[in-house]
């Protein structure tokens, strides 16, 4: 299948460079290594546009800075972290992110991919965090930000791919993290998690399906935090805090 980058804007690029939109170093937000100091590589570029997205110019816009893999190391060396997180926008759409993904390790990093789950690429990943994108994800006319819902057969069309959730939980270390906007998510998260063990040969257990609430600022996690911490009790999954909105807001860098 081809992949799709849709990162209109950015210029052309030399093989084997990747359009980075920040890096920075901060406690991770998400997942099992919630608060764990880390240096975030952000990727420009994404195959899906999920209205409520908390990078809208990796996605919806674009932008960034074509960067070759030794300038990029060289940036991540500066910070005083063993843990990388490779972030996107969706970091798989590029070739280039292999062969960062390969240096990094070279070097003793433990790399995080954060990835929507339906590209599969073959590189040293010690946690693929995969956020597995739901139906309420859909860029609808009436929650386009940027249109009146041009995107919306694209993305359905292409944000769920089991096979390659499935290939990920059997090639590396794996969370399935979920972004819930309300109990309604819930069916469709059980949907999904059964037909994903069905295709894996791997065992996903119910630690590894994590939570998220929905919110990029403090006031809207307000209002989702306990409905998706009571859900993850009611259906034995993780909860995962959005830590870095908890501690900074909705502030750049963080």
């Amino acid at each position: 299948m081809p992949v799709a980058s849709d990162a209109d804007g950015l210029g052309q690029a030399e093989d084997g460079d990747l359009p980075i939109n920040e890096l920075f170093c901060s406690l991770q937000g998400e997942g099992r290594l919630a608060g764990v100091p880390s240096v975030f590589v952000r990727t420009s570029g994404c195959n899906l546009r999920c209205w409520f997205c908390d990078s809208y110019h990796t996605s919806w816009e674009p932008s960034g800075e074509w960067q070759c893999v030794e300038e990029i190391v060289a940036a991540v060396e500066e910070y005083d972290a063993d843990h990388v997180v490779l972030t996107g926008g969706e970091p798989l759409v590029h070739d280039a992110s292999v062969d960062l993904l390969d240096a990094l390790d070279g070097r003793g990093y433990h790399t995080t991919v954060e990835t929507n789950g339906t590209i599969f690429r073959e590189a040293p990943i010690d946690l693929a965090s995969v956020s597995p994108k739901l139906a309420t994800s859909t860029p609808t006319a009436e929650r386009d930000p940027k249109g009146e819902g041009e995107w919306a057969d694209r993305h359905e069309d292409r944000r769920l791919d089991v096979p390659t959730l499935a290939a990920l939980v059997d090639a590396y270390e794996t969370q399935l993290k979920f972004v819930v906007t309300g109990p309604e998510d819930m069916a469709e998260i059980e949907r999904l998690v059964s037909r994903v063990r069905d295709a894996a040969d791997t065992p996903l257990h119910d630690q590894q399906v994590l939570l998220m609430p929905e919110g990029q600022t403090r006031t809207e996690l307000e209002t989702t935090r306990s409905v998706v911490a009571d859900l993850a009790l009611e259906y034995g999954y993780r909860y995962t805090p959005r830590l870095h909105v908890d501690l900074w807001n909705d502030a750049p860098g963080t």
